[in-house]
C-alpha cells in the first residue's frame, strides 16, 4: 500500500524518521488493506473503450492496482460507457525510494503516451495512491530535482496530458498547500518531496483532486500512519463523482 520514503541518512533526523515510517506503512498495508479491495469489472472487449483508467499502487503492494483497485471498480460502475483500465508496471520500493519513484514516472509516461496514441479519441482517468499519487503527478508536471528524489525529469508532453480527463492522488508525498485542488483534513500541508516551482500541477487543477489528511507522514508531516491507510474508505465516493463529473462535462456518461 503506501509507504514513501527514501531513507538516505544516517542520523535519527526527519530523513531516518521517515525511513522508519515507512518501513512501518508498508508492514500494515501488507498484513491488511490488500484484502479490501474490490475486484474489477472485466474490459470491454472493443479496441478502444470510450474510457480508460490507469492505476498506480503505493509501496510494497503487489503488481497490479493495488488498494486504489477499490476507487477503479467504483469508476466502472459509475460509468456506463465502455470503461478498460490497466496498472502502472513499475517496482513499487520503499528502498531505494529514488530508483523505484524514477522508474514509477518513466513507466507513467510510457504507459499513457501508448494509450494516447493507441486510441486517440479516448479519455483517460489517472488514480494513485501514496508512491503512486506521486508519480502520477509526476507524469503531469515533471519528477525528480529534490533531495531523496532522483534527478529532474520532463513532464509528458502537453500533446498526450491533454487526453487526460481526471486525476486522483491519495496521500500524495508531493503533495503542495492550499491549492485549488487540495481536499481531505489537511488542505494547508506539505508532503515530504514538495515539488519545484517548475512542477506545479496548478496547470492542472481543473482535472485534478488530492486527498491528504492531518496525521499523514507522507503528505503531512504527521506521525500517524492510520491517516494514510484510510483514503479509499473515507474518499471513493467523493473522488468518483468527481470522476464522472468531469467525463460528463466531456460527453461520456
Amino acid at each position: 500500500m503506501s509507504s514513501h520514503r527514501n531513507p538516505c541518512t544516517g542520523t535519527w533526523s526527519r530523513g531516518l524518521f521517515r525511513a522508519a515510517s515507512i518501513a512501518g506503512a508498508g508492514a500494515l498495508v501488507s498484513l491488511g488493506l490488500g484484502a479490501g479491495v474490490a475486484a474489477a469489472v472485466p474490459a470491454p472487449t472493443s479496441p478502444c473503450a470510450a474510457v480508460h483508467v490507469l492505476a498506480a499502487r503505493g509501496s510494497t503492494e503487489a503488481p497490479g492496482p493495488g488498494a486504489i483497485g477499490a476507487l477503479v471498480a467504483q469508476i466502472q460502475s459509475a460509468v456506463s460507457s465502455t470503461v478498460s483500465t490497466s496498472s502502472v508496471s513499475y517496482p513499487a520500493l520503499l528502498t531505494p525510494y529514488d530508483y523505484s519513484s524514477t522508474a514509477g514516472d518513466t513507466a507513467v509516461k510510457q504507459q499513457l503516451t501508448a494509450q494516447v496514441q493507441a486510441c486517440p479519441d479516448q479519455k483517460i482517468v489517472m488514480v494513485g495512491y501514496s508512491q503512486g499519487a506521486q508519480i502520477i503527478g509526476d507524469a503531469l508536471g515533471g519528477g525528480g530535482g529534490v533531495l531523496g528524489l532522483g534527478p529532474a525529469s520532463s513532464p509528458v508532453p502537453s500533446s498526450v496530458a491533454g487526453h487526460v480527463a481526471a486525476v486522483v492522488q491519495y496521500g500524495d508525498p508531493r503533495h503542495m498547500p492550499n491549492l485549488s485542488f487540495d481536499r481531505g483534513t489537511a488542505v494547508g500541508a506539505t508532503g515530504l518531496f514538495p515539488r519545484l516551482p517548475s512542477q506545479s500541477l496548478v496547470p492542472f487543477a481543473n482535472i485534478i483532486r488530492s486527498f491528504c489528511d492531518l496525521g499523514d507522514p507522507f503528505c503531512a508531516g504527521g506521525t500517524n500512519i492510520g491517516a494514510h491507510l484510510d483514503y479509499t474508505l473515507l474518499y471513493d465516493q467523493t473522488a468518483t463523482a468527481f470522476v464522472v463529473s468531469q467525463l460528463r462535462g466531456l460527453g461520456v456518461s
